[in-house]
């Protein structure tokens, strides 16, 4: 589908829009006729989000949509991603939505992507799944190759690896960090510094197993997509981004943001959650 930029003015009237729609509410705030009219027996529990983060950060990326979601009356669920490996990272979230009943919109992150589109497979009640500045991989491909085929990513100057070792001392693999002098500029440059020291200094690192790991046979292929590209990424190039949402179909829509969209712009992020609910309601 063909982009459109989000703009402040856009979000808003999205979200209202949408969360007018959820709420079943006029203009007014009186019930709209359909819900006024609606049997109690239809009217079904709103979905779990669940929110999925990538490396270099934690769930804690997602606070301010988390608010906005709660507010909007949604069960929100942002476990911790093991960022280890595709095949366990995957099968880790997998396990955690084999707990929930009733439907589920998977939003994924950064690397964050790649572990929704393989945890997707198997679960009938996943609805849709949200991409927010994230990988949407084929088969077989990886979140590095992915970012290396289209210029634009900084993010291979501004790694440091340190390797972590099991019980006996043996390697047992090696985790790359985004250097703190470079983190704000090539991770969340429209982040105040303040924060970005914060983040930087309690980033979790990103196992090079997994950011070079192959995923499987991706979930997108059979379950509804949005994707959320902000344009002044400089971890997953844009172009990155829009040839992996037009081959999955996504509905697209573009902010101008750094990599961490879901930060820095909650309210556009949240605005597509609402309409991936909105379309699959």
């Amino acid at each position: 589908m063909i982009a459109r930029p989000l703009t402040r003015r856009g979000v808003s009237r999205l979200a209202l829009a949408t969360l007018t729609l959820t709420l079943g509410l006029t203009a007014t705030g009186a019930p709209s006729a359909a819900s006024a009219v609606r049997p109690a027996a239809v009217t079904t529990a709103k979905p779990t989000v669940v929110l999925v983060h990538g490396a270099f950060a934690d769930a804690s990326g997602f606070n301010d949509m988390i608010a906005r979601l709660q507010a909007a009356g949604f069960p929100v669920l942002a476990p911790a991603n093991p960022l280890r490996d595709v095949a366990g990272d995957a099968a880790y979230v997998s396990s955690i939505l084999d707990t929930l009943t009733g439907p589920i919109i998977l939003v994924g992150h950064s690397y964050g992507g790649i572990v929704i589109t393989n945890a997707a497979r198997g679960h009938d009640n996943v609805k849709a799944l949200v991409y927010l500045g994230a990988f949407a991989p084929d088969k077989g491909e990886s979140a590095l190759k992915l970012a290396d085929q289209f210029p634009g990513s900084e993010l291979g100057h501004a790694l440091l690896g340190r390797d972590y070792k099991l019980p006996d001392g043996t390697v047992a693999g090696t985790d790359g960090y985004i250097v703190a002098e470079k983190f704000r500029e090539v991770f969340a440059a429209d982040l105040p510094a303040y924060k970005t020291r914060l983040m930087a200094a309690t980033q979790r690192p990103g196992s090079v197993n997994g950011l070079s790991g192959g995923s499987g046979e991706p979930a997108w292929k059979t379950i509804p997509s949005w994707y959320l590209i902000p344009t002044q990424d400089k971890v997953i190039p844009p172009a990155a981004q829009r040839f992996m949402a037009k081959r999955a179909g996504s509905t697209v829509r573009e902010i101008r943001s750094s990599h961490v969209v879901m930060t820095s712009h909650p309210d556009a992020a949240t605005a597509v959650v609402l309409s991936a609910y909105a379309a699959t309601r």
